[in-house]
């Protein structure tokens, strides 16, 4: 047993090594897009119709750092702004399945042919999800929606690191440290061997994967060490691709709000087109990969070659910036003058945005925002209907609590 958990233990340390220093540079790459971009910068290119609109909401999610949860409120707000039906399920699916930061995290993991692919998969899974809606709903090919002025865009070194190394690490902390350590169990509990043997049937291995991502919450960052233990363990690079796309693109937050707010054709579309284009990606990426003589150092960390001790505190740094996300003291809101449960919101991204949101609301003096019991408490002169109002118009759903 003292075995079994040391080598859990190195392994995770192994990966977490090889990760930090690139999913570092991730982060701070994401503050940059975060401050010179931000929500905003979105809405105001995506609130219209037509394929034009669908393009642009691939192309800017797919290096957004927005994740499976934080994704939606954004996506409401788009919707709200008047962008299309296509237009938002294009921006779901290609932006929390990858990041700058987990596109680097990926190539330092899984090698330059993996970094490659799952972008362009990405890209690939906007436009055919987005496409095939637009296809089905002729209303959606009339350009509408309400024109924003422009919005000022100022670049803040305080807000990049903020965001990069506070916020992101806080978010992304927990699922991370699962999805190491998850990775980590894989490769020492699963026997060398077993899976080549008992998935040698042609597509089960897809299946498989594709069943175990659909329901799963997994960010686009933790879910790359558990499919390059998958590949360790016999799942060809094709199953572990489907794994990348399928499980940030799906879970059940994310399709519960496919279902109620675009509708019962919208979620069929997207659930659909999501396993087809995840399908079909992963056996490509096989085809491609054994074209190129099955070469493993193509699917094989391929980061430039770092001294140990910068690894190291790369590590050491990645380690207390998500523990302090952990430590952070909760909020209570019992004291406040307004309390509100939001139910719908499950990240630091919420937290921000409904902090922000009702930041604006006049006469708001303090926000505090529980996520641990998803509790907002509001002190301030203003009424109940117009704080209700901005946590609505940040996306989210306030309902009163009992007295």
């Amino acid at each position: 047993m003292f075995n079994i958990l040391y080598n859990i233990l190195r392994e995770s340390l192994n990966l977490w090594l090889a990760l930090a220093p690139y999913l570092l540079l991730g982060m701070f790459i994401a503050g940059v897009l975060h401050a010179f971009l931000g929500e905003h910068f979105v809405e105001r290119h995506l609130g219209g119709g037509g394929f034009k609109s669908i393009l642009k909401a691939t192309l800017f999610g797919i290096p957004l750092p927005l994740c499976s949860c934080g994704v939606i409120p954004v996506a409401a707000s788009l919707k709200k702004e008047g962008a299309s039906k296509s237009a938002v399920l294009s921006f779901l699916v290609s932006t929390p399945t990858t990041g700058v930061d987990s596109i680097l995290a990926t190539y330092s993991l899984m090698g330059p042919l993996f970094a490659l692919f799952r972008p362009l998969a990405a890209f690939v899974s906007g436009i055919a999800i987005g496409g095939f809606n637009w296809l089905f709903h002729s209303e959606e090919r009339k350009v509408g929606g309400h024109p924003h002025p422009p919005l000022p865009s100022r670049f803040k070194v305080k807000e990049v690191f903020r965001y990069g190394f506070i916020e992101l690490a806080e978010d992304i902390g927990k699922w991370l440290l699962l999805g190491v350590i998850a990775g980590a169990i894989l490769t020492v509990a699963i026997p060398e061997g077993l899976l080549t043997r008992t998935l040698a049937v042609p597509f089960l291995p897809f299946l498989i994967m594709l069943v175990l991502a659909i329901p799963l919450y997994v960010c686009a960052t933790g879910s790359i060490p558990i499919a390059a233990a998958l590949i360790g363990k016999g799942f060809s690079p094709g199953a572990a691709l489907i794994f990348l796309i399928a499980g940030p693109a799906t879970n059940t937050v994310t399709l519960s709000f496919v279902y109620s707010k675009l509708g019962r054709r919208a979620f069929a579309i997207y659930l659909t087109s999501i396993a087809v284009v995840s399908i079909l990606s992963g056996w490509l990426f096989n085809l491609i990969w054994r074209r190129l003589g099955g070469d493993m150092g193509l699917i094989s960390p391929q980061g430039m070659p770092l001294p140990r001790y910068l690894t190291v505190l790369a590590g050491g740094v990645l380690f207390l910036l998500v523990l302090k996300g952990f430590l952070q003291t909760r909020k209570e809101t019992g004291g406040m003058k307004v309390q509100l449960m939001v139910s719908d919101m499950t990240c630091k991204h919420c937290k921000m945005t409904i902090e922000n949101r009702l930041g604006q609301v006049p006469g708001v003096a303090q926000v505090l925002v529980d996520l641990d019991h998803k509790m907002v408490g509001v002190d301030g002169e203003t009424s109940l209907e117009a704080i209700e109002q901005g946590i609505r118009d940040a996306g989210y759903t306030p309902e009163r609590t009992q007295e």
